[in-house]
């Protein structure tokens, strides 16, 4: 009924207006950050292909991405013979982005040829319209899944998933565009650990508190979104997921493995400039108790100086309590400044962040970057070496290289000081659902991390990812439960970061953890994918002296049309 009514709208305005944008195909709707064309498009300008791509801040409209894909077929000859098999497909994917035609597009409810179902030369969809004003395409999508773990701290769990849903997609007027996805899951519900161990290790199903305890239900993704013609000014309402920040694979300011939330985003392009105002909706959570109201606010400033250097310098407060305040809502204030003079008696009932980010490409396939965060500075306290100190700080440095063999391979290291994105009132820390909105990583941690993504075809994809992590944690009461001391490495528990915390790195209960995670994409038919997963987990904890492992792994069947 959504999509019938979303369909009859669409041709209504079509018929009523006369208006006619100068880019008639112009198509507003964002492209999902788990889309492989942003590893393809970074390939292609680590390649000096497309000098002019920034991945700082995804997702990307349809229009930008291809508007980069046609700078890409004018070098085609350049890039390699698989690349060129992936273009192609993209090509298909975005053919009505690109060019305004719809001769590789097919519809399953049009009575067009049935074997089309099963062309590797078709892009299959539910259904699509386009007009000289409008454009709406659908899709229907449906899953299964064998899911399982295994291990010493955790419970043998095997587990047959399905998910099922629909979406759709459009433009009017080249500038005004939408989205919006329904999906629902259903399992065999062999018991609470096995959906428990899903919902860990898929961020699709850990958005849901109602996954588990309810129906098994998958919330919906959806948004409202307004692009100027010269793509100077775009007004994004709704939700779906994003990341800020030039990580190769896991962001200290916005994540794209983070929880989706409901915001309003405003962002500004001019010629070198990139600017991004988000107001968003944050669930609630102090220790297991919901919150009334929890907002975040965030500016981001990129600068491209050159096609070989870019800086940014992001901002974000996480603020409690308050349903909504213009204070935050101003895009051109400064947030740290804003809270203080917020009028509140208690301004350190929120929690403060700031960033700065820089990329290098100093030659011909790589690249290099450094992430610095700072949470809550404070400057009379900056240089001091005891527990007085109340600045915590995170940060990042990493390259990325690609090559001829159509790899991208990156490395990267992290690190948290104790209580970096926790905060002294558990109301305030940098979460959505008690899960990080920056990098995955748990405060007082370092990361090292090598991640490998080959396009070994066009149609087949395998990933290789290791981490080697090492944390201190540990919250000690006494008899009468009064807090001695916190270690600072739980996210969700920040007390006593002012008045117990000491700045040694890694005190606590010392645990070291090797994380290996395989990862394959198989497309034997366009838009049929079979996937899989395998990780396994060594966690060696040096304070008790002993060793945990654990698997988890997940097999895939997909159909997308």
């Amino acid at each position: 009924m959504k999509i019938r009514c979303l369909f009859l709208f669409a041709v209504f305005i079509c018929s009523e207006s006369a208006f006619t944008p100068d880019n008639a195909f112009s198509q507003a709707e964002l492209i999902d950050i788990k889309n492989p064309v942003y590893s393809f498009l970074k390939r292609m300008e680590l390649m000096k292909i497309i000098p002019g791509y920034d991945s700082y801040n995804i997702p990307y409209s349809r229009k930008e991405v291809a508007v980069y894909l046609l700078e890409i077929e004018k070098s085609s000859g350049k890039i390699t013979e698989t690349d060129r098999k992936l273009f192609r497909d993209y090509k298909t994917e975005f053919e009505f982005d690109m060019y305004g035609k719809t001769d590789m597009q097919y519809s399953l409810i049009s009575g067009d040829n049935a074997g089309n179902i099963f062309s590797n030369t078709k892009e299959k969809n539910l259904f699509y319209y386009t007009d000289s004003s409008a454009a709406l395409f659908t899709d229907a999508f449906g899953s299964v899944s064998q899911r399982g773990s295994y291990g010493d701290s955790i419970p043998d769990n095997s587990e047959f998933q399905g998910n099922y849903g629909i979406e759709a997609r459009g433009t009017l007027f080249g500038s005004v565009g939408f989205f919006i996805a329904l999906n629902n899951s259903c399992n065999n519900k062999v018991n609470d650990s096995a959906l428990n161990l899903i919902a860990a290790n898929d961020p699709v199903y850990r958005q849901s508190r109602y996954f588990i305890s309810e129906d098994n239900s998958v919330p919906f993704e959806g948004y409202l979104r307004y692009q100027t013609n010269a793509d100077w000014l775009s007004l994004d309402f709704g939700r779906y997921r994003f990341t800020q920040g030039k990580s190769y694979i896991d962001n200290l300011f916005f994540s794209g493995k983070a929880l989706p939330f409901d915001f309003g985003r405003l962002q500004l392009k001019y010629k070198s400039l990139n600017y991004s105002f988000t107001y968003g909706s944050l669930r609630g959570d102090s220790v297991g108790r919901p919150l009334s109201a929890k907002n975040v606010s965030s500016h981001y400033l990129n600068m491209n100086f050159s096609d070989a250097f870019r800086l940014g310098l992001w901002e974000a407060v996480i603020i409690s309590n308050q349903p909504f305040s213009f204070t935050y809502f101003n895009p051109v204030s400064f947030l740290t400044s804003a809270d203080l003079s917020s009028g509140r008696e208690k301004t350190s009932e929120n929690n403060s962040l700031m960033g700065i980010d820089i990329e290098i490409i100093p030659a011909k396939n790589i690249s290099f970057q450094s992430s610095l965060l700072i949470d809550d500075l404070t400057f009379g306290t900056l240089f001091e070496t005891d527990s007085l100190n109340e600045n915590k700080f995170g940060w990042q440095f990493g390259f990325l290289w690609t090559n001829s063999l159509n790899m991208n391979i990156a490395a990267e290291y992290t690190h948290l000081d104790p209580f970096v994105y926790s905060h002294r009132s558990n109301k305030s820390t940098y979460t959505n659902n008690t899960f990080s909105l920056g990098h995955t990583l748990p405060p007082n941690s370092d990361e090292i991390a090598l991640k490998l993504n080959y396009d070994i075809t066009n149609r087949i994809n395998i990933g290789v990812l290791y981490r080697h992590q090492r944390s201190g944690t540990g919250i000690i009461l006494d008899s009468s439960g009064k807090l001695e001391a916190n270690y600072g490495g739980n996210i969700n528990f920040g007390l006593g970061d002012a008045y117990l915390r000491t700045n040694g790195f890694l005190d606590g209960i010392r645990i070291n953890r090797d994380i290996f995670s395989f990862s394959f994409l198989w497309q034997p038919v366009k838009q049929f994918y079979l996937k899989g997963m395998f990780q396994y987990n060594i966690s060696d904890n040096l304070t008790y002296n002993y060793i945990t492992k654990e698997s988890f792994y997940y097999l895939t069947f997909l159909i997308d049309i």
